[in-house]
């Protein structure tokens, strides 16, 4: 089978069924409604688990009043019954030929398609994500499958004939799954960072123990169901919702978890890293965020680098570990390319996700709603607000974590807000003087995830490819400046703090993390 990716809003509005795409999520938006409100078990070798410490409710960002459902707060207990469960059901899972495994992930993919714009639905109600940026997020959940199943078919299941070191010996290399693994995914990209990871970790013939963010247990519990009905074995994979001091603490710290894969802050990723990895060397694989920073020099093209830049700080409101907080433009444009950026930002419709027209989310949550408000406070007194620095409470805002999006201009070049990770729609501005200076500043933080720049000059683009110390870089990508990595064509991988492996998700190297080799040799 030949990878093509699903990309279903570009297909649909290049061919003339751009009103069918919008009729299909509103026809699924109306059934989920009402779905709403239901009580969700953890589910335990295959078994619905009930939490002795009871639910907890999940309400939607963009209306508190909506409930989407009732999910366990699981406990250590429920933690410790899982990875028993996924302990015994790896000797069966990973002995099947990765043939078989292959055709349940296909049939998970074929499945997540049919369903794309209910699960697009169910996320624009519990994350917030407009219905563009919810059905991307579903379609790179689908390519992530299809992708990591046509790697295990051309790498033939990862096993190699070797060279012969004496005539009468055939030697050859077999990489093997390693056992239980922890899955901990973040709210921004729930089906797709959710299933991809889980994926990696079930097509190389490892179980999985899945915690999903608290604040988006629905999604979650759609990629159990999906995988449920693909055929995947009982105790194969595991649901259990909860904190992540207490269900995420249990799957670091148990000594039967032979793997974990992460998706979070850096500053959880790093203390999990370093408890997990304390006793003996466990694979963690950890994706921690970025800093991500936008080039513009003064032979870009400005029309195409406010949008670029605009899509890439604003698109989900900033929640993306992608998404673009600093730009670096040349002085001798910066007058130009800012008032242009004031005006587009300002033209940013802001509303109901669930909307046809609606490009800014909700935040996530209180906490990041207050973060939001603090960081406004910091740039007020440090820098000056061009645009945005508002939370808005107007009738048809007060009950979500709506905001608006905002540019800081005037800050030091060393501000805490030019170093840190906000995942709020904040966009700082600083002037530089040459593209050295732009460079130097823009590696000048602990992250490295991705990075932009926007210009016309093959010599520029060329010194920024060779010098700047990001995973995923672009150039003129008016279609997002730092944001919008695609399956089989961009992996994404950070660099420094930004990830721990150096290798990236949706790419030819990402499945051999989950294995680990074996050198075979039979003497005749």
């Amino acid at each position: 089978m030949v990878f093509e990716n699903e990309l279903t809003w570009f297909k649909a509005s290049n061919s003339g069924k751009a009103e069918e795409f919008h009729r299909n999520y509103e026809k699924a938006l109306e059934k989920v409604k009402k779905e709403l409100g239901k009580k969700y078990p953890n589910i335990i070798d295959g078994k619905e688990v009930y939490s002795k410490e009871g639910e907890f409710a999940k309400t939607s960002p963009s209306d508190k009043r909506i409930v989407l459902g009732y999910f366990q707060k699981g406990t250590k207990e429920d933690v410790k019954k899982a990875i028993e469960a996924a302990k015994r059901a790896f000797s069966l899972w990973s002995s099947i030929s990765y043939h078989e495994r292959l055709k349940i992930f296909r049939k998970a993919a074929d499945l997540s398609s049919q369903r794309k714009y209910e699960l697009a639905a169910i996320m624009s109600l519990e994350n917030g994500k407009n219905r563009f940026e919810a059905v991307a997020d579903v379609d790179e959940g689908i390519d992530l499958m299809r992708y990591y199943c046509e790697e295990m078919e051309v790498n033939k299941g990862y096993e190699k004939v070797m060279g012969k070191a004496y005539p009468n010996e055939e030697a050859k290399s077999v990489m093997k799954p390693y056992g239980v693994w922890g899955v901990i995914s973040p709210f921004n990209f729930p089906f797709a960072i959710a299933i991809g990871m889980s994926s990696g970790a079930l097509i190389t013939g490892n179980t999985v123990v899945f915690k999903p963010s608290s604040d988006t247990p629905l999604t979650g519990f759609k990629i159990y169901e999906i995988l449920h009905e693909a055929g995947l074995p009982k105790g194969v994979f595991n649901y259990v919702s909860g904190s992540g001091d207490t269900v995420g603490a249990e799957l670091v710290n148990n000594r039967d978890v032979q793997g974990i894969v992460f998706t979070g802050s850096r500053d959880v990723g790093v203390s999990s890293y370093r408890i997990f990895s304390n006793e003996r060397p466990r694979p963690f694989i950890a994706e921690m965020g970025g800093k991500n920073p936008t080039i513009v020099t003064s032979k870009a093209d400005l029309d195409k680098t406010v949008e670029g830049v605009v899509r890439a700080a604003f698109g989900y409101s900033g929640q993306k570990c992608s998404a673009c907080s600093r730009v670096y433009v040349d002085r001798r444009v910066k007058k130009d390319f800012v008032e242009r950026l004031v005006k587009r930002t300002k033209e940013l419709v802001i509303d109901d996700p669930t909307l046809k027209d609606s490009f800014v989310s909700p935040l996530i949550n209180e906490r990041a709603y207050r973060n939001y408000q603090k960081y406004v406070e910091i740039a007020k007194r440090d820098g000056k607000i061009l645009t945005g620095g508002r939370v808005l409470t107007d009738e048809k805002y007060k009950h979500g974590y709506f905001v608006e999006p905002t540019i800081v201009d005037g800050l030091p070049k060393d501000h805490e807000l030019f170093k840190n990770e906000l995942f709020v729609p904040i966009l700082c501005v600083a002037e530089v003087d040459s593209l050295d200076e732009a460079i130097k500043l823009a590696n000048d933080v602990d992250y490295g995830l991705t990075a932009g720049i926007f210009s016309e000059d093959e010599e520029e683009i060329r010194k920024f490819f060779n010098d700047i110390q990001a995973g995923v870089v672009y150039a003129n990508r008016k279609a997002g400046a730092t944001t919008g990595a695609m399956v089989g064509a961009q992996p994404f991988v950070g660099w420094k703090l930004s990830g721990s492996s150096g290798k990236g998700a949706g790419g030819i190297y990402y499945l051999q993390q989950f294995l680990r080799e074996q050198s075979q040799t039979i003497a005749h």
